[in-house]
């Protein structure tokens, strides 16, 4: 019954060929929409697990987490050096770690921290050793094996975080030397090339002694030091008269905006910090000071991530209810075809049923055609899904920062393509059913 089944799909190629199309572009959006957004999803919530709270500079706070937590977009801007420290200060912050991005190496950002960072996301050593000084580098596990980088070798950072930046030219004055590569995490840090916050400082031109207090810091390699002096004292002076009225102070006794006023002078700057709290009272105390009282902003990656997993769910549930559409419109092109089928064959299925066949073998041809075709299509569209994640991986840089895995199978897949494959079987049953009350006396009299 199967070979007589192909040999009917055969007979008619453009329909047949139709009706594969029809379900093998559903089921390939279904098994995209599927696959996007449960790896999406999983992998934005093991980034961010143990981040509570992110502060960088003004502006989206959905930028910042984008740009800080899962670097894959651009920074909003930069803060105070003197802010690590104000929070490693306060009794309700577990982990304070310091992120300074701006370089990449072959697409791959390069982010200057500090031990920190490891802690954050328990990275461990696969060769070598971590990094002990400025401009030495250690690479997450994809970069290793994308780039073929081994210990000791030398390379030199590009401007910016991407490849396509414009004039994006090469520090070849500051050059990073490989001294370990980590072991894989499953996190945004096998993407990473982690380095001390001082090489990003040293790339650049700044200083970074840590004498905050001493006058003879205030010399750096960028635009006129006078100007930068004068417009960074008048800052200070500025932040000198309301530091009494702000409450957030650190050990130091002195407020945020002192202390960004004396980073300025040195500009000896970090993009964004990760917070990790050491108890409840921090979550209701730490973000309102900083965004009232600082000219920097605080953002929960966890509500941020919920915030943009919405916006993305509602554009899938669009989408997938035109997949879902289709797919019933390719079942009702599946019955049209089949019944128009059991109309012109009448004479064959007769004939079958005079040469010996039974009602049950001659409605399984039938349906067996409608299982076949909804069968192709759905194979189909299941290597169209995954060839096309592959394919996206290779040719835009933010999925492939997402870590989007290509073949990985769920099993949702499985119940989806037996859906179709039902689908298709449902088409037939009405064809089925007309073919099983033939009368083949009756048909072949009028033949």
């Amino acid at each position: 019954m199967i070979s007589l089944a192909l040999a009917y799909l055969r007979d008619r190629p453009l329909t047949t060929a139709l009706n594969v199309a029809l379900l093998a572009i559903a089921v390939a959006m279904l098994i995209l929409l599927l696959q996007l957004g449960a790896q999406a999803s999983e992998r934005l919530e093991r980034d961010g697990r143990d981040v509570d709270l992110v502060v960088g500079a003004k502006g989206s706070p959905l930028q910042l987490i984008l740009s800080s937590v899962f670097h894959v977009d651009q920074p909003t801007g930069n803060v105070p050096f003197a802010a690590l420290d104000l929070l490693r200060r306060d009794p309700s912050v577990a982990r304070a770690v310091p992120l300074a991005l701006g370089d990449n190496f072959r697409g791959y950002r390069i982010v200057g921290t500090d031990e920190s960072f490891a802690d954050l996301y328990q990275t461990r050593i696969a060769q070598g050793r971590g990094f002990d000084a400025p401009m030495e580098a250690v690479l997450g596990a994809s970069v290793a094996a994308q780039t073929g980088a081994r210990l000791g070798q030398m390379f030199i950072g590009s401007h910016g975080l991407t490849t396509d930046e414009d004039g994006d030219h090469g520090h070849e004055n500051a050059p990073f030397t490989t001294v370990g590569i980590l072991e894989p995490t499953g996190t945004v840090a096998d993407r990473l090339i982690l380095t001390p916050f001082e090489s990003v400082w040293e790339v650049h031109g700044i200083k970074h002694d840590h004498d905050h207090d001493t006058d003879d810091d205030h010399d750096h390699d960028h635009g006129d030091d006078h100007e930068g002096d004068e417009h960074a004292h008048e800052g200070h002076d500025h932040a000198e008269e309301e530091e009494a009225a702000s409450p957030f102070v650190g050990a130091s006794g002195q407020s945020p905006r002192v202390l960004q006023a004396r980073s300025r002078v040195l500009e000896q700057e970090l993009t964004a910090l990760l917070v990790t709290y050491r108890n409840a009272s921090g979550a209701v105390r730490i973000p309102s000071l900083i965004n009232r009282q600082t000219q920097m902003q605080s953002a929960v990656p966890a509500v941020e991530t919920t915030r943009l997993l919405e916006l993305i769910g509602a554009s899938f549930d669009g989408i997938r209810l035109f997949a879902w559409l289709l797919t019933a419109t390719g079942g009702l092109a599946i019955f049209v075809a089949l019944l128009n089928m059991a109309r012109s064959r009448e004479g064959d299925l007769a004939l079958l049923r005079v040469m010996g066949a039974s009602r049950v073998q001659v409605v399984a041809t039938v349906v067996m055609e409608g299982v076949i075709t909804a069968a192709l299509g759905a194979v189909l569209g299941w290597i169209a899904a995954h060839t096309l994640i592959a394919l996206a991986k290779s040719n835009f840089a933010t999925l492939a920062d997402l870590g989007l895995t290509a073949w990985n199978i769920m099993p949702a897949e499985g119940f989806l393509l037996i859906g179709v494959v039902g689908i298709g079987a449902l088409a037939a049953l009405i064809p089925a059913w007309r073919v099983y009350k033939v009368d083949p006396a009756r048909i072949m009299a009028r033949i």
